[in-house]
């Protein structure tokens, strides 16, 4: 490894602590990470965000945190964090590895625990950020109110003022906001990751899975297992597996799994268009 002097910089300002290399990580299309190696021998991941909006790493920094107040009760890991601010945000290096069938049954068992750990509410003390975009987290006294007015009618919205959603396809998804208390199984507010996609899941060269980039708050948990599903994850069926084993899931979940990517898909319309909302509209016709 080389060394990138604003990078370090930045690390040793944070940290207190030499650093000696420096090197670029591939991947993030938000931020530019890169690897560094302290003279303490500690090897970390920066990321960096140069005119990140306000906030936008504390909210990183905390939902990490918050998610790891689980990991002592058995839940999912995740990396540590090191320092941030607001333009950048440092986790202990976790050197990647292979997906295998054993690692994918306990990362199912431990977001079982990480979602029993629950919450105080249905939502968050503060707001967050989905990708670049922010994330509304006041909290609601029920998950189908918090489910609508926090997630699913802030970015139809935006996807409609966008032009990536049609008037036909905005009224399919509103029309089936107002009977989720009736199509959701109601459940005390669970510790959910809130982006759980394959992207989010680091298979660590130790054996064991964490969960990063997370837009954590108290939710439902069928939203975590709804999201590997829309966009997959090796081994997804022995996650699932396991998952159930630890902690059995409401009669039918696989049946609601559409109502709970209402809300990704409309994400994903807002930053990419394409036919994201009208994916998002079909799958709530298919409870009209």
């Amino acid at each position: 490894m080389t060394r990138l002097p604003l990078i370090a910089r930045r690390a040793e300002e944070l940290l207190g602590s030499s650093v000696i290399a420096t090197a670029p990580v591939a991947g993030g299309d938000i931020s530019t990470a890169t690897r560094i190696r302290l003279s303490d021998g500690t090897t970390a991941l920066v990321k960096t965000h140069h005119n990140a909006p306000e906030g936008f790493f504390d909210a990183e920094a905390r939902g990490l945190s918050w998610l790891r107040e689980a990991s002592a009760q058995g839940g999912a890991a995740v990396p540590d964090v090191l320092g941030h601010d607001h333009e950048c945000l440092i986790l202990r290096w976790v050197e990647p590895g292979k997906n295998t069938v054993d690692a994918a049954a306990a990362l199912g068992e431990a977001l079982a625990a990480t979602h029993r750990a629950g919450a105080d509410g249905f939502g968050a003390e503060q707001d967050g950020f989905i990708g670049r975009l922010p994330l509304p987290n006041r909290t609601a006294p029920t998950w189908p109110e918090f489910y609508a007015t926090r997630r699913v009618l802030p970015y139809l919205k935006l996807a409609r003022d966008r032009g990536a959603a049609s008037e036909e396809d905005a009224r399919a998804i509103e029309g089936v906001l107002g009977r989720l208390g009736d199509l959701v199984p109601e459940e005390p507010p669970s510790r959910v990751h809130g982006d759980l996609w394959n992207g989010n899941v680091l298979w660590g060269l130790d054996g064991e899975c964490r969960l990063i980039d997370p837009a954590a708050h108290g939710g439902h948990r069928e939203t975590d297992l709804a999201m590997l599903l829309l966009f997959g994850l090796p081994h997804l069926q022995r996650v699932l597996d396991s998952y159930e084993e630890a902690h059995p899931l409401a009669e039918g979940w696989r049946d609601r799994v559409g109502l709970h990517q209402l809300f990704p898909l409309l994400v994903h319309a807002c930053l990419f268009g394409g036919g994201y909302a009208a994916r998002s509209a079909d799958a709530a016709r298919a409870f009209a």
